[in-house]
């Protein structure tokens, strides 16, 4: 049994399994470049990146973005050597099979179900609160009790029926993957060229009316644990590290790639630099145009640019623009989980249900609807906080195994080309290894006891289901 449990499956095997999952290749590496756009820009600039500057950071937040981007651009490496030399579906789910074995390779998937599904429950219900806003511009209000979940933090009742415009978001998105990976990343890409621009356009606008005198002192004095201080922007880091999530979800459309070898590295390391280069400009405009305080709000952007009336047009562009962001975010996860699902189902670890294609539209359609279904009752029914709690967890324990998984994969596979080699791998994959660890160590211990009853829950499954089916055991 024991045996099992620490089965290794070769990367080759995992490239070959994949050959028959009849995925199309439709993406090239602007596409795939799109799809970790699309998957980081959204809450993390519409929402974490004041929070973060009024509690923690202050005008220092660009500081934070800063070392935050180190962190991740030491995983992305690791991330972009493994999609390079296997490139297929599974994202650190397939990684991990290759280098820690079967038992690893559970936990790590039952963790990007977290990170997937969770994340984007959560920034489905971040996207009412814009869309409420924008409404409220043409005299619109719609009734309380069915756009706020009926839980609060708590999980105590909150007297309301559902979030049904969270819910209704997560639907429509899920329409749209079912019919096909091309229309999907076609709508992907139009919303992540429209949201780029106009956070080009806040930047460039709102540049002109920055008063720098908002950025002094440019690291507060500390208040506190965490607050202000070289403590503070190290918090802030930790913090906005989340706002980076998603760049791993092109590894999850390898299968789906014209040429992978090539284009997933281009894909992942491009994005995150654009990304990190957005985030940074918005971070200073925001703290510019408004004192630092001002900014720990839903609605960050808004706040920032409403205190102007030179811009109080543009509040408008910057709902429509979240709006746009934080659908994108939702659509790439929706892309992302169902391919993941598949390929632990291939391994037998999941019902073969899981692997069904649609034959028209060459989708894992089963897979779709029941992951839209699944996020759309957590976006209806929990509130923003509760669905934040876990993702980050999820997401740092993967990323962390994936960087070590880069040097045991060097040690006991040596010989297995590698198209794109990052250089100075012992020590990029111990600091990214080091950078998981240390923002981990920060969450709280409610956290830690929540994530123990994600992990029995999948360990029940595994257990239950997984190790009785697992191909690797009965040797196929």
């Amino acid at each position: 049994m024991f045996k099992q449990l620490w089965a290794i499956k070769h990367p080759h095997a995992s490239h070959e399994a994949a050959d028959g999952l009849g995925l199309q290749r439709a993406l090239g590496p602007w596409g795939l470049t799109a799809l970790g756009i699309g998957a980081v820009i959204g809450g993390g600039i519409f929402v974490i990146t004041g929070q973060a500057a009024a509690d923690h950071a202050g005008p220092a937040i660009i500081l934070s973005f800063v070392l935050a981007a180190v962190c991740c651009a030491f995983c992305a490496m690791a991330y972009a050597e493994f999609a390079a030399m296997v490139p297929v579906s599974g994202s650190a789910y397939t990684y991990t099979y290759a280098t820690f074995g079967e038992l690893a390779a559970w936990f790590i998937g039952w963790m990007l179900v977290l990170e997937y599904s969770v994340s984007a429950s959560a920034v489905a219900v971040s996207w009412t609160g814009y869309f409420l806003s924008l409404l409220e511009h043409f005299g619109l209000h719609l009734p309380a009790a069915f756009v706020n979940a009926p839980l609060d933090g708590k999980l105590q009742p909150t007297g309301s029926i559902a979030n049904l415009p969270a819910a209704g978001i997560v639907l429509l998105l899920t329409w749209l993957c079912y019919v096909g990976i091309r229309k999907s990343s076609a709508m992907n890409m139009a919303m992540v060229i429209l949201k780029t621009g106009l956070i080009l356009l806040v930047i460039a606008v709102g540049w002109k009316y920055v008063d720098t005198a908002n950025w002094h002192p440019f690291i507060p004095s500390n208040e506190g644990p965490g607050k202000y201080g070289m403590e503070g922007v190290l918090r802030g880091a930790a913090m906005v590290f989340f706002a980076y999530i998603g760049f791993e979800a092109v590894s999850v459309a390898a299968q789906e790639s014209h040429r992978p070898q090539r284009d997933l590295p281009i894909g992942m390391i491009l994005s995150l630099v654009i990304c990190t280069v957005l985030y940074i400009a918005m971070a200073a405009v925001m703290t510019g145009l408004v004192p630092y305080t001002l900014l720990g709000t839903n609605e960050p952007v808004v706040t920032a640019v409403g205190a102007h009336p030179q811009l109080a047009w543009l509040r408008v562009v910057v709902e429509v623009g979240a709006l746009i962001g934080l659908s994108s975010v939702v659509l790439v996860m929706i892309i992302g989980q169902p391919r993941i699902f598949m390929i632990i189902a291939r391994d037998g670890l999941l019902p073969s249900i899981f692997t069904r294609i649609h034959p028209k539209y060459r989708t894992p359609h089963i897979n779709t609807v029941i992951t839209g279904v699944g996020i759309a009752l957590l976006a209806a029914v929990f509130p923003l906080d509760v669905l934040g709690e876990l993702t980050s967890m999820g997401t740092l324990i993967a990323f962390a195994v994936v960087c070590a998984g880069v040097l045991i994969l060097r040690r006991t596979h040596p010989e297995l080309p590698r198209p794109f080699r990052m250089p100075a791998a012992w020590l990029i994959c111990t600091a990214g290894v080091l950078s998981c660890l240390a923002l981990l160590s920060a969450m709280r211990l409610h956290n830690w006891m929540l994530m123990g009853m994600w992990t029995l829950v999948g360990l029940v499954i595994y257990f239950g289901y997984g190790y009785r089916h697992s191909r690797l055991r009965d040797g196929r």
